[in-house]
């Protein structure tokens, strides 16, 4: 068979099952006697439960049992938890309200479950889900994030609203430099809240055996590792060992399906009060009601400079929605994912960011692809843009004069962050040269003779992945380590298993870990299966999130590849009748230094399992090895992407007419899977920018409950992408790699804006700029 080799496009192994409909989704999966769930959800977004009636759905047809949060309570289930504690200015923790399993005796969003109905098929649950009768006293919503400071408290433990008021930076400092500067460029933004919309809905099945008192639950996962934990040491629901949780095939999730959920929970908690396997799957209403959304911040930016147009001081105030609950990681996302990064890729010398984050009437608010480096990058880039209008300075020399240097590096930024390399006027050249910034003025008239307004919009973004270390994270309250676990089996015939902790949900791990421990090998990339998702296969592992999968799980995989290898060496210095350092590794072969004496991989793997002829004095039999990787920094993937845009005066309709983006991933495995992932994420920022947007009414109401309100991207909204790499490899990280499956998605949206604003000669449009905004900004600047 031929060698795949790393920086090879390889076509993706997994994809063989999913175009042939072979592929193992949770829904496809079906347990012998298993009951359906549906789930009773508030139809109002904020009241106290005076009274709930379940007589007449218990009585219905094929309904098996209905089972409340009073129920749940009386099992003394714990609150789904928020797993990072983030401290307040002041010192004080955050607050974290109470988060029921089922709501007992109060509402906070619309879609909130209260009870859930399990019948012997789903229609029958879901049927009697509509006979459950429930006495509902409400209470004036809390939604407007902007004056929610100053309404009625939603929790009396949290007092004003604000579950934490967050600092970083140099107050003094910054309000010294910003007082002091030749000019000041102010803006005032929102980034708009987004429903996730992965293409597979959540769905569970929870299967208790009572003989055995074991526990399996399939779901739709990122990080089945984790949610173990959570389940049976915050929630205790079971003793670990007793909880195996399944992630099978994951039909994408961008976030959304990190969090332990409500219903997930509920399940699980009902199959072993039952003693029954049931089922559930999310219709896309659910989905939209209670999956957790993404972004939905308010925030004021000062940006000092000298007359020069050199940064001086950075001035951040935040206000962040956290929804009705801390979800999992919602309080990570303002703050260490959020005001981390506000130094982009500029030496901005004085940097302070304020965040309040605060709950409110609605579904709770956590990471969605991005997580936080989307919100801090469209502000940064943004009020840079603004920065050179106002200062009459090209918007690609501003940013030229001032990125950190490749010379900088290690570069220590005011805002905690030392980033280990990168060269971010590289990448700005090859994307200037790509996009043919040159020609941009001869486009821009061509475009005007024929009546249309054509712009040009610049974005040069940074974000931090591959989450660690675990000392740090943990000083700063994350409430797990942020490492990744890999073991390598080499089996007789010297194919290989590999399995991670990391989880694959559309990146292409299959096809990635192969390649890295193929390439280790010197063997076929068919010749080795990545195993993930099963608690009960893996050792304990972290997951997927945060563009963490290559540089953290790849990286743990790297280590424990390198410990086969070395006891592939001792094996062959026996068999060879060499000395072990005399022994060298490549291609696939053991060979005797200065001599044609060799072993193949696979004479090798054979030796170790047939051990007639080996050193058992010294070595035991196989030749399987694990590793725990727990990376010294985050790591730092960077880039430029530039949106040209062509504007209708006459309905405001936006066409993208090219989009470049060059980013610096380090090390890239398989440039096929890496270019992918950036068509998608720049997909979802388009979709940001232009069409995306959940929308609330004043009583807490979901406006945009369905498709038919909530717009997402299609494929005529797109252009076809220019996509380009530069390479500037991870200095601390045995692969190299940064992380790649989030930048599309942090870069993508104040390129589209800043080009946007650029046609129509105005400073500032809000996301998404549907055409009805951009037709009637041209009616207030007078250009239609």
């Amino acid at each position: 068979m031929v060698q795949q080799s790393i920086g090879e496009r390889v076509l993706r192994k997994e994809d063989l099952r999913f175009i042939t409909g072979k592929g193992n989704y949770t829904d496809d999966i079906n347990l012998p006697g298993q009951a359906y769930a549906c789930f009773v959800r508030s139809p109002v977004a904020h009241a106290s439960i005076n009274s709930l009636d379940i007589s007449a759905a218990a009585g219905a047809d094929g309904v098996i049992a209905v089972l409340t949060g009073q129920q749940v309570a009386e099992d003394n289930l714990g609150s789904l938890p928020c797993g990072w504690m983030v401290h307040s200015k002041d010192g004080s923790e955050m607050k974290q309200p109470f988060h029921p399993v089922l709501a007992t005796d109060k509402i906070n969003y619309v879609g909130e479950p209260v009870a859930v109905v399990v019948a012997e098929t789903y229609l029958a649950a879901k049927n009697a889900s509509e006979l459950v009768e429930v006495d509902y006293e409400e209470i004036e919503a809390v939604v407007d994030i902007s004056s929610a400071q100053s309404a009625a408290d939603i929790y009396p433990e949290v007092p004003g609203n604000t579950v934490y008021q967050w600092e970083l930076g140099e107050k003094a400092d910054t309000e010294k430099a910003i007082s002091q500067a030749a000019h000041v460029t102010r803006i005032s933004l929102t980034n708009n809240r987004l429903i996730p919309n992965a293409i597979e809905p959540r769905a569970a099945i929870a299967d208790y055996n009572t003989g055995t008192q074991d526990l399996t639950l399939y779901t739709t996962s990122q990080n089945p590792g984790l949610a173990r934990l959570i389940l049976t040491a915050f929630v205790q629901i079971a003793p670990e060992h007793k909880l195996r949780i399944i992630a099978p095939d994951v039909g994408g999730g961008f976030g959304s399906k990190i969090f332990v959920y409500s219903e997930e929970t509920a399940l699980a908690w009902a199959s072993m009060k039952l003693g029954i396997p049931i089922k559930w799957t999310a219709e896309r209403s659910e989905s939209f009601l209670a999956d957790a959304h993404g972004r939905d911040h308010v925030t004021e930016v000062e940006l000092a400079m000298d007359d020069e147009g050199h940064f001086l001081g950075l001035h951040v105030k935040t206000i962040a929605n956290m929804g009705a609950y801390l979800s999992t990681f919602a309080s990570a996302v303002p703050t260490y994912l959020y005001g981390t990064l506000l130094a982009g890729q500029y030496k901005t010398p004085n940097i302070y960011v304020e965040v309040d984050a605060v709950v409110t009437n609605t579904a709770p608010v956590d990471a969605y692809r991005g997580a936080g480096r989307p919100e801090a990058a469209y502000l940064l880039e943004r009020i840079v843009e603004i920065a050179a209008r106002e200062m009459n300075l090209d918007p690609v020399e501003i940013r030229r004069r001032n990125f950190i240097q490749p010379a900088d590096f290690p570069y220590q930024t005011p805002v905690a962050l030392e980033y280990d390399s990168g060269d971010y006027e590289a990448s700005l050249n090859k994307a200037l040269e790509m996009a043919d910034y040159a020609g941009f003025a001869e486009r821009k008239e061509e475009a005007a003779s024929r009546g249309n307004k054509r712009g040009i919009g610049f974005s040069c973004y940074i974000e931090a992945c591959g989450l660690a270390p675990s000392q740090v994270a943990g000083s700063l309250g994350a409430g797990v380590g942020l490492w990744e676990s890999g073991e390598v089996r080499v089996n007789p015939t010297g194919t290989v298993t590999v399995l991670t902790g990391s989880h694959s949900h559309g990146q292409g791990h299959e096809t990635t870990f192969a390649q890295l421990v193929a390439s280790k090998f010197g063997i076929s990339v068919d010749d080795v299966e990545v195993v993930h998702g099963d608690t009960g296969k893996l050792d304990f592992g972290m997951g997927t999130y945060g563009s963490r999968s290559l540089a953290v799980g790849g990286s743990a995989l790297s280590k424990a590849a390198d410990k086969v290898i070395a006891k592939g060496k001792k094996i062959a210095a026996h068999m060879l009748e060499s000395d072990v350092e005399n022994i060298d590794f490549e291609d696939g072969e053991f060979k005797v230094r200065e001599s044609n004496q060799s072993k193949t991989f696979q004479e090798i793997a054979f030796a170790a399992y047939v051990p007639h002829d080996y050193p058992l004095e010294e070595l035991e039999p196989g030749l399987s090895e694990k590793a725990f990787y727990d990376p010294e920094n985050f790591t730092f993937p960077a880039g430029a992407h530039i949106c040209e845009v062509e504007i209708d005066p006459d309905t405001g309709v936006v066409d993208i007419v090219k989009f470049t983006a060059v980013d610096d991933f380090g090390t890239i495995i398989n440039p096929m899977i890496v270019e992918g992932q950036v068509h998608g994420g720049i997909a979802q920022g388009i979709g940001q920018a232009l069409l995306e947007q959940c929308v609330y009414d004043e009583t807490g109401q979901l406006l945009t409950g369905s498709y038919m309100d909530y717009c997402m991207p299609r494929a005529d909204d797109l252009p076809n992408f220019d996509v380009g790499m530069t390479c500037t490899p991870c200095t601390h990280n045995p692969v190299g790699a940064k992380g790649c499956g989030e930048a599309g998605a942090i870069g993508s949206p104040p390129a589209v804006i800043n080009a946007i604003t650029d046609a129509l000669g105005v400073m500032e449009i809000e996301m998404p700029a549907t055409s009805e905004r951009v037709w009637r900004a041209m009616q207030q600047a007078g250009g239609a």
